[in-house]
């Protein structure tokens, strides 16, 4: 029989449940507290009403119940934390929850906290009854009673029973477009000043930051000295002063940089644009920043974080999606949970980024990614003004916030999209964001990846596909994609012009492949599938599901020709070889391309030119009306200016791209000529969500051979200073080969490439490594999963958990936690893995810094700008020398680049991800740490990577253990000057 439905019950009657692997926690309804094993908690959970827990998908997946053998619904305190503290991070587990309640959790986690949590929210509930939040409150739980909520009664208790609000739509409380705050116009920010800043007035904002009984340390002083020259006025154009400044883990290189970039944003009147590798290090900055604007006003206006647009809530989508759901009546209403939660964190939010901002990562784990994805505008059918919530919108607020803001904090593909942009920007058609003349780049050492992405060009059918559907909108399947015609049918009538272009264009965009092509495409005959999951990230739009259609009559798809000739090329050479991920995938050169690729590329780049003009035209027509119309109102001349750069951004630049692709694919490489660009083709598995059409992609690829030079050709005109800066701009081989390795680096990053030489500089790292830190190669660890699993559970049981463990191979982690996991849980040392807990990176860090004895299973994204300071990161594991991809693009790189010492090539890759690695380690004064590799192959001259005086043993794994235990078990006093 089913138990009864919360709605009739307390959770202060239900049982509580803290669910692991191994021994779970479970407090009885009659108080009785339970250590029990999976089994036996299944058993119990049977017998009684459903539990009060936290983060219940990670409950299930502890204790292997399915979603359809699951207790539901559940009081999830995740639920309640949402409704209560919004636009609150948290770590997703009990000792999260109380930390950010302000309670101290006992050192061991068991099921009676959870009803001292569940008091404590509602506690803060009450407080809130009799002010104007209660009233929304209570308006907001009107919906979310329809829609099932389990927290409604014991909500309603603490606030008050829900009312609705207003008499208009019955989920009116859900439509803050209504109530959120509008943008204003603001006068045109005038040019920015070119006034320096000093060195000694940068080593006083410092101290200003860090606070008057604060001893400034001398590396970040020096730091903040050297940063100043990027703030040097430029003397030539297109030579702006380039500064490259390696500074060690512990420097403080962060506050280090903003005290100079601060000083000239005030003194100047303009904005320095401070750039990083991912959304959570943006994050990181920005708290940072909170040392020198500690009033959020006053951080409000001088600081702003800016991502593309796909990155943000859309109110229109979001409308959307609740209108969807109240017109299905009964069957919708479950629908409205999250749309109510998301509308909760949405009139919090700081600035409504719902990927890596202040929305909870494990929201879409707990409601679905699919409403996050729908709600986001991840089609790129922004109306612009045409959009009844333009003036609410949360990217537009952010579009003007930074153009008065000092600091705008962004990540490296946004700023080198943004400068590539400017550059082609059409005269007289301002831009919504211009390019700044200062920089900072953090991370420094990942621009060229950055810039190896974002300069790339990619002919494959997802691509294509995506075009199509910008293009033409939903072709009867369930997407809500809305074509070209559908943004512009207003316009239409107002711009006759613009008809015959318009048409042309759709009529043009059938040569792209149809809904469907990838069923289409022939499978591999030899087909090499492993696993049984896919790791891509969720697609666009996970309602645009192009659905299973018969192929177009008429003239076969010059793309889907285009795409089986490359398809049929590629199995005809491929090796065999898997990706790192584990998961079946394949490439080949292009050249010299079979007959039949030749051919279709050729009639393909005529579609695609036929499909280009008509484009260019529309894009003038709209240009010429803006000039003959002095009299067009703001709003409408804005949407149009938008219109024509996202024309521009999403489809004219991209089929022009294709088409130059296309046509130098008739002309082979000359012999003995370096090329400028590698041109290869790639298959990839599908996600699970695009399987149903086909299991593969195909795409013809185009690298530039040194992605430097586009990054430096676009950043060097608008730039009057940049500063690159990361603990490992240079490779440091041990041999005192300083001006060697400098060389290296600029080569590496692309400061040959400007005019002017680069400013150099290297400030150590304050801590003690030598005492600090230990490193071990062990010596009698096979390959094998079995004796990888066994080294891993040993090492974590040694350190007492606080591990990472890195891996090269997303299978073989998959394989190690599936071993290791329940053991070491049943000791107390949960372990979290990436691409197996559907948590986003940045929750799974947030939760192994909470959980100071867990341990964390992960892959690149772990190895770099991990943050973890003290014990809750003790240990690192290498699984395998972590050489580089020997994928076409590599070897082709290691070829023409690494002048004539293809090997030192490799080298350098590796000791720079080692010297990453090993930066995790070390965060503070106190910390201490060992780093262990698990490759007995690891070469010798590979350990340089290692700072000086690291003490690095080769041992077995029983000796190394026993020196591990001896040198954790050693208190590590505080240096007189702390980093920390």
């Amino acid at each position: 029989m089913m138990p009864p439905s919360p709605s009739f019950l307390s959770p202060f009657d239900a049982p509580a449940l803290v669910a692991r692997r191994g021994q779970s926690s479970l407090l009885t309804p009659d108080g009785e507290l339970l250590d029990l094993s999976a089994e036996e908690t299944r058993q119990r959970l049977a017998q009684f009403p459903p539990p009060l827990l936290v983060h219940g998908p990670a409950a299930l997946r502890a204790l292997d119940l399915s979603p359809l053998s699951q207790p539901v619904p559940w009081f999830d305190l995740l639920d309640l934390f949402l409704f209560t503290c919004p636009a609150t991070t948290v770590a997703p587990t009990p000792r999260g929850l109380a930390l950010a309640l302000g309670l101290t959790p006992p050192e061991t986690i068991s099921a009676d906290l959870l009803p001292i949590l569940c008091e404590a929210m509602l506690d803060r509930l009450r407080a809130m009854a009799e002010t104007r939040e209660g009233a929304r409150l209570r308006a907001l739980l009107a919906p979310l009673t329809r829609a099932g909520w389990a927290w409604s009664g014991e909500v309603a208790q603490a606030i008050g029973a829900p009312h609705e609000a207003g008499t208009g739509h019955p989920s009116e409380a859900i439509r803050i477009w209504k109530r959120l705050p509008k943008w204003e116009e603001t006068a045109p920010r005038p040019a920015p000043g070119s006034q320096p800043v000093s060195q000694k007035a940068a080593r006083q904002r410092l101290q200003d930051i860090l606070g008057k009984n604060a001893e400034v340390r001398p590396g970040q002083a020096d730091f903040a000295s050297v940063a100043t020259a990027a703030f040097e006025p430029r003397e030539t154009i297109g030579s702006p002063n380039v500064v490259l400044a390696e500074a060690g883990t512990g420097t403080g290189k962060t506050l280090g940089y903003i005290a100079p970039a601060s000083l000239w944003a005030e003194q100047n009147d303009g904005a320095v644009w401070v750039s990083t590798y991912t959304r959570h290090l943006q994050r990181q900055i920005e708290q940072e920043l909170r040392r020198l604007y500690p009033d959020d006003a006053v951080l409000r206006d001088k600081v702003v974080v800016r991502k593309g647009r796909e990155n943000y809530l859309c109110l229109l989508n979001m409308e959307d999606l609740l209108n969807t759901a109240t017109s299905r009546g009964p069957d919708g209403m479950a629908a409205l949970l999250p749309l109510a939660l998301l509308a909760r964190w949405a009139e919090a939010s700081r600035d409504g980024d719902l990927m890596g901002g202040d929305l909870p990562g494990w929201f879409g784990e707990l409601f679905g990614h699919g409403t996050l994805y729908g709600a986001a505008d991840r089609r790129g059918e922004c109306i612009h003004s045409a959009c009844p919530h333009y003036q609410t919108c949360f990217v537009e607020h952010g579009i003007r916030r930074a153009r008065q803001a000092d600091l705008v904090v962004a990540n490296h593909a946004l700023v080198m999209s943004q400068a590539a942009w400017a550059a082609l920007a059409r005269p007289g058609l301002p831009d919504e964001d211009a390019a700044p003349t200062r920089y900072v780049f953090d991370e420094g050492h990942h621009v060229p990846d950055a810039a190896d992405s974002a300069f790339a060009t990619v002919l494959s059918g997802l691509e294509a596909a995506e075009l199509r559907r910008w293009l033409l909108g939903a072709e009867g399947s369930r997407s809500r994609a809305r074509g070209l015609l559908r943004r512009l049918d207003d316009l239409v009538e107002r711009i006759p012009a613009i008809d015959a272009p318009l048409h042309a264009v759709l009529q043009a965009a059938r040569s792209l492949p149809a809904p469907g092509w990838s069923s289409r495409l022939n499978p591999p005959s030899d087909h090499d599938a492993t696993g049984t999951g896919n790791d891509s990230p969720v697609p666009d739009d996970i309602t645009a599901l192009p659905l299973l259609l018969p192929e177009e009559t008429g003239p076969e798809n010059p793309s889907e020709t285009f795409l089986r000739a490359l398809d049929h090329q590629l199995r005809a050479r491929q090796s065999r070889e898997k990706d790192r991920s584990g998961y079946a995938s394949a490439e080949c050169d292009l050249h010299p391309a079979n007959d039949d690729v030749t051919e279709r590329a050729e009639t393909l780049a005529r579609a695609l030119r036929r499909l280009k003009e008509p484009m260019v035209l529309l894009a003038k027509r709209l240009e010429a009306q803006i000039e003959d119309d002095p009299e067009m109102d703001a709003p409408t001349r804005q949407r149009i200016e938008a219109l024509i750069r996202t024309l521009h951004r999403r489809a004219i630049s991209r089929v022009a791209g294709w088409v130059a692709m296309l046509d130098a694919l008739q002309t082979p490489p000359e012999a003995g000529v370096t090329p400028t660009h590698v041109d290869f083709i790639r298959t990839e598995r599908l996600p699970r969500t695009r399987a149903a059409q086909g299991d593969h992609d195909i795409g013809l690829y185009r690298h530039w051979l040194d992605p430097t030079i586009p990054f430096a050709s676009t950043i060097q005109t608008p730039a009057h200073g940049l500063l690159l800066t990361s603990a490992t701009l240079r490779d440091q081989t041990g041999q005192g080969e300083d001006e060697e390795s400098w060389h290296a680096a600029e080569i590496r990053l692309g400061a040959t490439h400007f005019m002017k030489p680069p400013l150099r500089a290297s400030l150590m790292s304050p801590f003690d490594y030598a005492r600090q830190t230990r490193a071990y190669v062990i010596t009698d660890v096979s390959g094998e999963i079995s004796s990888l699993a066994h080294a891993f559970r040993s090492l974590f049981e040694t350190a007492g958990g606080g591990a990472l463990g890195l891996f090269t191979a997303i299978r073989r982690l998959r394989e190690v936690h599936k071993r290791i996991s329940e053991p070491l849980e049943t000791q107390g040392y949960p372990v979290y893995a990436q691409h197996v807990d559907a948590m986003d990176n940045a929750t799974l860090v947030d939760v192994f810094r909470t959980e100071t004895h867990s341990c964390l299973l992960g892959t690149d994204a772990m190895r770099d700008g991990v943050d973890v300071p003290g014990e809750a990161l003790r240990m690192v594991v290498f699984e395998k020398t972590p050489w580089p991809r020997p994928d076409i693009l590599h070897r082709e790189r290691r070829r023409l680049l690494s002048e004539g010492r293809p090997g030192d090539y490799d080298d350098r890759i590796t000791r720079m991800r080692l010297r990453q690695a090993f930066g995790r380690l070390i965060r503070q004064g106190s910390d201490r740490g060992v780093f262990v590799m698990l490759d007995r192959r690891m070469p010798s001259r590979l350990l340089s990577a290692f700072p000086d005086g690291v003490d690095v043993r080769r041992m077995s794994l029983a000796e190394a253990l026993d020196d591990i235990r001896a040198f954790l078990s050693e208190p590590v006093a505080p240096l007189a000057s702390d980093p920390s």
